[in-house]
């Protein structure tokens, strides 16, 4: 069976070849960087990803629920931070501004809570901030490139499917012992995977029984990321809620993934078009977490996440209240909570400051 034609190679796909030309392959954590955040051309800082002309949709544009529970959550856990005036309401990677701008509406209802919040947003796509700044409206917000240039203070930070665009080490064991897969050229100057020779030490995110054949992954920048978040939540008081899809226990497996017109591809193809991304190691988050002194709440599924929120009580009130768009409503609370869906696949997590007036697991955990 011959094997399906390849799509044209990019101009980012071209100048990355060029570069493994000179210098020889590269990890498959280079590659993502390049392809998702290179300055002129990566995916993350040119293409309109989300919604039905995008590549991918996410929880907040499958229904309005998502982010009224989110705003529901973020509303208890400024009371439970004894409502500190004013405070940073951070969200990583907005996406087009549907989560913010469902919480924003929510907590219009909790007295003094947008008056206290200053609305900071970690963005780098151009084209996503112009829709996020629609989607505000009369909100004020401020704008970041990233976590670090967000100002001091207070804060309650939200990452939705942000962690999974980090990008990975991917480790295969063979015969010979353990090798890091690498992204390499074919005869015809294209992308291609291949392996490296043989490490000698494992990778640190080896497990002691891999038999030959597993692969590990592992994210680089995940350790420099949970710094800062934990750095800024050592000096003032705050609480993280990270939510994004990955098996709770540090699974083994080729996670690597590219979405393109919201269909899977090969992330060879389409270099610097499509989103590639790779299952989130809550394990690994939590203990860095943990090392770096915060409490942790999770892993919880969406599903009782989100059911313990009372999902499935407010959407029954919609369709009490529009009977029309019962259809509408049952299918996208399915498709958020469904095990099938991205209720199993799904996790969430939330860090909490040691500085925090008040202890105990926050809301839905």
């Amino acid at each position: 069976m011959t094997e399906p034609a390849r799509a044209p190679a990019t101009e980012l796909e071209v100048r990355i070849a060029r570069m493994i030309a000179h210098t020889g392959p590269i990890g498959v954590d280079v590659f993502m960087a390049q392809a998702l955040y290179n300055q002129e051309a990566g995916y993350y800082r040119t293409q309109k990803p989300l919604g039905s002309t995008g590549d991918f949709t996410t929880a907040p544009e499958i229904s309005q629920i998502f982010g009224e529970l989110i705003g529901l959550w973020l509303a208890q856990s400024w009371l439970d931070l004894a409502c500190p005036t004013p405070f940073n309401l951070i969200e990583l990677g907005p996406g087009r501004g549907s989560l913010i701008a469902d919480v924003v509406r929510v907590c219009t209802k909790v007295p003094g809570f947008l008056e206290a919040a200053d609305v900071q947003l970690v963005e780098t796509n151009p084209y996503l901030r112009a829709s996020q700044r629609r989607a505000l409206g009369s909100i004020t917000a401020h704008w970041h490139e990233t976590l670090e240039e967000v100002p001091s203070g207070p804060s309650l930070i939200l990452a939705n499917e942000f962690f999974d665009c980090l990008p990975i080490r991917q480790f295969i064991l063979g015969e010979t012992g353990w090798h890091e897969k690498l992204v390499g050229l074919d005869g015809a100057g294209r992308l291609t995977f291949g392996l490296g020779p043989a490490l000698v030490h494992p990778p640190t995110c080896a497990h002691p029984d891999d038999t030959i054949g597993v692969v590990r992954e592992m994210a680089p920048g995940l350790e420099g990321m949970m710094d800062s978040i934990a750095r800024r939540l050592l000096i003032h008081s705050g609480r993280a809620l990270i939510m994004d899809y990955g098996d709770p226990n540090t699974a083994s497996g080729d996670t690597l993934q590219a979405l393109y017109r919201h269909h899977n591809i090969n992330p060879l193809d389409h270099v610097g078009e499509a989103d590639i991304t790779a299952h989130v190691d809550f394990a690994a988050l939590l203990n860095l977490a943990q090392k770096f002194g915060l409490t942790t709440s999770g892993p919880t599924s969406q599903r009782e996440f989100l059911c313990s929120l009372g999902i499935e009580a407010r959407r029954d009130a919609l369709i009490r209240a529009n009977p029309h768009c019962e259809s509408e409503l049952s299918l996208s609370v399915e498709r958020l909570i469904g095990e099938a869906h991205m209720g199993q696949l799904f996790q969430v997590v939330s860090l909490d400051s040691p500085l925090n007036p008040c202890p105990g697991p926050p809301l839905g955990s």
